[in-house]
């Protein structure tokens, strides 16, 4: 399997990470619901990205619910003492799989003690506060009610750190007020582009920017100009978008999910992958329209 140390470092908490990290959404059932078809082959997708050298992974409890956390206890405990879990609250599932708000003090409380007891944790390294005020994008409102209750928790030793999911700017600003933030999760691609200005800012913060769906989530990326570059560079279209996310901003760490063997080696390839400026310059043109 290829090596990810060409991808770099960043750090994220008080830990320097490799650039290229996994995300773990996709080994729950289909809608990120329920269990895996071959519970078997989501531990060996695991397990295979820890010996890639992966040293940070993303998950929630509200994936499956439990189920992601259940399966990364069981393949990885005891843990790599290299390896940082990213966690995520501030949601819960419906019957019928909805993703529902839950980011209320006491909702944060469980969650927290959720993933502490599926992930087999009694710290958890990093927790992500989800923001859903929309489900689907970041909406404006005030997050100090359950920032506050998060960073009460980690007053008490139970969170090393604090990132923020699903924000924007003012809450940014807001909830730095309050606590050290140590990341931010926010959609981000080629082809969904909103936070160009937030990426730098936090850039010059020294703050991890963690794009989620960097291929696009459950409607993968699809580009003529992307498939020409990719056939060009002898890469898949996937690579070259997650080459091109690498070569966007030192302070994105990476979190590509997947359920196949296949596509983990494809995905962590990608940080071998160099870009010519011409290749970034096409790239740089494509717009949410074009796709």
């Amino acid at each position: 399997m290829s090596s990810i140390d060409q991808s770099g470092t960043y750090t994220l908490g008080d830990r320097a990470v490799k650039r290229l990290g996994y995300g773990a959404m996709q080994l729950a059932g289909p809608g990120v619901f329920g269990p895996p078809k071959d519970p078997e082959a989501a531990i060996a997708v695991l397990r295979a990205a820890i010996e890639s050298g992966v040293d940070h992974i993303d998950t929630s409890d509200f994936y499956g619910p439990h189920v992601t956390n259940q399966l990364i206890r069981e393949a990885l405990s005891p843990y790599p003492e290299d390896l940082v879990l990213v966690t995520k609250i501030g949601a819960k599932r419906g019957s019928d799989g909805s993703w529902l708000p839950a980011f209320e003090p006491e909702a944060v409380a469980e969650a927290v003690e959720d993933n502490r007891r599926n992930l087999g944790r009694d710290i958890l390294d990093v927790v992500n506060l989800r923001i859903m005020f929309d489900v689907h994008k970041p909406a404006e409102g005030s997050i100090e009610a359950p920032l506050t209750a998060l960073a009460e928790l980690q007053q008490k030793g139970l969170v090393r750190h604090i990132g923020l999911s699903n924000v924007t700017a003012a809450q940014i600003a807001e909830g730095r007020k309050i606590c050290s933030i140590a990341c931010v999760q926010n959609q981000y691609n080629l082809a969904h582009r909103d936070d160009d200005a937030l990426i730098d800012s936090l850039a010059e913060d020294g703050i991890a920017y963690v794009p989620f769906f960097p291929l696009g989530g459950f409607t993968p990326l699809q580009s003529s100009v992307l498939s020409s570059v990719a056939e060009r560079l002898g890469a898949t279209p996937m690579q070259v978008a997650l080459a091109w996310l690498l070569r966007r901003a030192p302070n994105i760490l990476l979190i590509p999910g997947t359920s196949s063997l296949a596509h983990l080696r494809e995905n962590l390839a990608a940080s071998e992958l160099v870009l010519p400026d011409a290749a970034i310059g096409e790239l740089d043109g494509i717009a949410a329209g074009a796709f």
